[in-house]
């Protein structure tokens, strides 16, 4: 098999018998970025000296006999929403170009301990809002699947790197969805951990208590690698759980679901599901229970209020931290000629600096934070909240894990829903209660739909700090749909007419 198409776990095992060096591992996803990142447009940055010189250091500390964890020398594409020094950090915005933050976030420093060669920074819808990453300040980023169509949000350029073969291992950020549901709609695998699992620190902020670092991968395995290595308490956070870490790693080895209740949340199907994608989730249901898993129907009454409440929160918490773009420190600065006054450069570099979408979430949580209107919007939002949570308690109670169809939809083609923000947010309806609840969730390929041969993406949920139930799952059904597909999904893209741009062959 191809470098490129080797997963993370497989590299591991080439580098560490000498069939390979990191650094021709570099290269040859190096070279694919070269060949493909035209037409997918995965990367905002990409600095290969530097991930050739990571490459190198690694190769030569296992020369020297040093005893290496199994992520060093694996490839890694960052979500441009993590500190990084030496390297811009634009969170998809034209308000922070060029800007080279002094210092790394917990996440990147974690990454460079273990001996990960991050390629570069990848695009993002601006500041993380958005379902389709068309929000990117800078360009859009395209499906490998299908170029035509989004590769979800916000961390599209993280799940498009994936899934083109530009990187074995991504990292995100998941506030409402935007590692899942990227995941989804490219046949990758994307990982929202506990909130509070996974350092903030160094991550810019969008809507803190919503924000989550978590792993993308092409396979359940490779993402418990990941997993294990960003996971666990930092001081440096005031969210960070001091807890261990569950053993996602057995848990994914193991992926077994016998005796497992697996609970189906009512509230996400029907009416606005894509047929294709209710058929697919359906067949998963069947493989986990043909492999011992109970599957039981359980109702969350208050799930159907998750996306009002969201987008209620999630504003009020963009507009604060947002306030801090304001041209005084760091960032574009517009107007600065000397004759207009500071509050008239703040103006001029917000207006210029933020995007649509930014500008919209501003201004709809300034408004619910605003006097008088608090209780009536934010603090309302709030008590529902609290409702979602106990939803999630009392299913948990009766089963081990929750699950539905990661996305309603399949892809949507570029453009299609850029004029209706209310239809390009139902992209997130099954994905944000977790985000409120602050539990771990997860999207697991579970075929093509027979609608538009596109990929359909299966959630697990789980309770807080129960992350291996996740990769249990998903394991199981990760492993019996190789089987009867004869491979993985990316398999089928790589090998067939659409994925041909993509050049990943089985030679070498």
């Amino acid at each position: 098999m191809s470098i490129l198409r080797a997963t993370a776990a497989g590299l591991s095992d080439l580098l560490a018998s000498g069939e390979v060096s990191a650094r021709e591992v570099a290269q040859a996803h190096l070279d694919q970025i070269d060949a493909v990142d035209g037409s997918v447009r995965a990367f905002l940055h990409v600095d290969g000296e530097r991930a050739l010189a990571a490459a190198d250091a690694v190769d030569a500390r296992r020369a020297a006999g040093e005893d290496l964890g199994p992520l060093a020398g694996i490839p890694l594409a960052m979500k441009d929403i993590f500190t990084m020094t030496g390297a811009p950090t634009t969170c998809g915005s034209r308000i922070l170009e060029g800007w080279i933050p002094p210092y790394n976030s917990t996440i990147t420093e974690r990454l460079l301990d273990a001996g990960v060669v991050v390629l570069g920074k990848t695009n993002m819808d601006e500041f993380a809002m958005g379902s389709s990453t068309e929000n990117s300040g800078y360009f859009t980023t395209h499906n490998p699947w299908d170029t035509t169509k989004i590769p979800g949000g916000s961390g599209g350029g993280s799940a498009a790197a994936l899934a083109a073969f530009e990187a074995p291992l991504a990292i995100g950020t998941d506030t409402g969805g935007s590692i899942r549901q990227p995941a989804s709609v490219t046949g990758t695998v994307g990982v929202k951990p506990t909130y509070g699992a996974t350092s903030r620190y160094g991550v810019v902020a969008m809507a803190s208590s919503l924000d989550t670092p978590g792993p993308c991968a092409r396979t359940v395995l490779d993402a418990a690698l990941l997993h294990s290595v960003i996971a666990g308490w930092d001081p440096r956070d005031s969210t960070s759980i001091n807890a261990p870490v569950p053993d996602v790693v057995g848990a994914a080895r193991s992926g077994d679901v016998a005796g497992m209740r697996i609970g189906v949340v009512r509230e996400f199907g029907g009416e606005g599901y894509q047929p294709g994608v209710e058929q697919r989730f359906a067949e998963a249901l069947a493989v986990l229970e043909g492999l011992g898993a109970e599957i039981v129907e359980v109702s969350c009454p208050n799930f159907e209020y998750a996306l009002p409440a969201y987008y209620l929160i999630m504003p009020s918490e963009v507009s604060s931290n947002l306030a801090r773009f304001d041209a005084m420190r760091y960032g574009l600065r517009v107007g600065d000629d000397g004759v207009n006054g500071v509050e008239e450069v703040m103006n001029l570099t917000r207006g210029a600096g933020f995007g649509a979408e930014a500008k919209r979430r501003i201004i709809i949580g300034t408004y619910a934070l605003s006097s008088g209107y608090y209780d009536a919007y934010y603090g309302s939002a709030q008590k529902v909240r609290t409702l979602i949570s106990r939803d999630f308690d009392a299913a948990f109670a009766q089963v081990d894990v929750l699950v539905s169809p990661t996305t309603p939809t399949t892809a949507f083609t570029i453009g299609e829903r850029v004029d209706d923000p209310l239809a390009m947010y139902k992209a997130d309806l099954c994905t944000i209660p977790s985000n409120l609840a602050g539990n771990c969730a997860a999207s697991i390929p579970c075929g093509l739909s027979p609608d538009d041969g596109l990929p359909v993406g299966f959630q697990v949920m789980a309770p807080p700090l129960a992350d291996d139930r996740l990769y249990r799952v998903g394991a199981a059904l990760e492993r019996e749909l190789a089987t009867r597909w004869g491979g993985g999904l990316l398999d089928q893209l790589a090998t067939s007419p659409a994925g041909a741009y993509l050049k990943v062959g089985d030679g070498r």
